[in-house]
């Protein structure tokens, strides 16, 4: 990290949760699409005691994008250091920080810090990063204190679960099968219509209006981060009206003897405003996990028993 001069600018948010709790969270990367609106898939691609170096997929004006960073962690100070390894015009340079501090017994100061020039220290570029740096931290850190808040408790607006299907057959075809989405419309009855962009190898767009049981539809957006041939994670960027968080991925594993398992995991986080307009006045939050748990799995488990005989057929 350079020690040049540059601007540094500061913006915080109190937290209601330990500061312990907030640290770890924002420390382990798998966290992050859950607490960052942008962020679709983070994993770890050098990992010591202290010093990290992080790849980062996530949406930037509407685009999927990826990067590298590196990260510094000091648990004892609840500090996390990082910086971009390559930054992008006009920015020279760009580090930054999250503190982490107790202001209460079950409350959080929380600040982020950014430290940063521009290019040949241009005026109008530096402007143009103020203007960014500000935006984005203002929209980024009450969503986060949110997050933060609802995954350091027992919420039960939060629902996790995964559908697994046994499969004699190969990893590589199941994985074909989810990953060619852009057939999903002749492959899957569920699906109404489906638009696939794949401008960057292995990093998608998905969109698609999708039917459920009673006949009615709705239209998702997912970005998908895919590696040949056992992972694909997604999150959803346009989510049906009951939801507000949607991410998940498809794993595929090899079992031996010519078999293969195929699994679909779910975390949603439920919008308790929605809830009547969708289920009718008398329902409530355990009415609106049910109702997801089946929706999801159900188009999930279709999706899979369709996948398990396409990779049947080809043995």
């Amino acid at each position: 990290m350079s020690q040049q001069p540059g601007r540094e600018v500061e913006h915080e948010v109190t937290v209601r949760a330990s500061a312990e709790e907030v640290y770890r969270l924002l420390a382990e990367v798998e966290n992050w699409p859950r607490l960052f609106p942008p962020s679709v898939h983070v994993e770890y691609l050098e990992r010591g005691e202290r010093e990290e170096r992080i790849r980062i997929w996530a949406t930037a004006n509407g685009e999927a994008k990826s990067w590298t960073s590196r990260r510094r962690l000091f648990p004892q100070d609840k500090r996390i250091d990082f910086w971009q390894e390559v930054s992008s015009p006009p920015v020279a340079e760009m580090t930054g920080a999250w503190l982490i501090e107790p202001a209460g017994p079950q409350e959080t100061r929380l600040r982020l810090l950014h430290r940063y020039r521009a290019i040949d220290d241009d005026p109008e570029g530096l402007a143009w990063i103020d203007q960014a740096v500000d935006r984005n931290s203002s929209e980024e850190l009450p969503a986060v204190k949110a997050a933060l808040e609802e995954a350091a408790g027992e919420d039960p607006l939060t629902l996790s679960f995964v559908d697994s299907v046994e499969v004699s057959g190969s990893a590589k075809d199941l994985y074909d099968f989810v990953n060619e989405a852009g057939r999903w419309r002749e492959r899957l009855p569920h699906v109404a219509t489906v638009r696939l962009t794949e401008d960057t190898p292995g990093l998608q767009v998905l969109r698609m209006d999708t039917l459920t049981k009673d006949g009615s539809s709705h239209t998702t957006e997912s970005v998908r981060v895919c590696f040949p041939h056992h992972r694909i994670v997604y999150k959803q960027t346009t989510l049906p009206a009951l939801m507000r968080l949607h991410t998940g991925y498809w794993e595929f594993e090899e079992t031996g003897d010519g078999a293969a398992r195929a699994s679909s995991q779910h975390t949603v986080v439920i919008d308790p405003k929605r809830i009547t307009d969708v289920l009718g006045a008398d329902a409530g939050v355990a009415e609106a996990r049910s109702f997801i748990r089946e929706a999801l799995g159900g188009n999930s488990r279709a999706t899979l028993g369709l996948a398990k005989d396409y990779a049947e057929a080809r043995r």
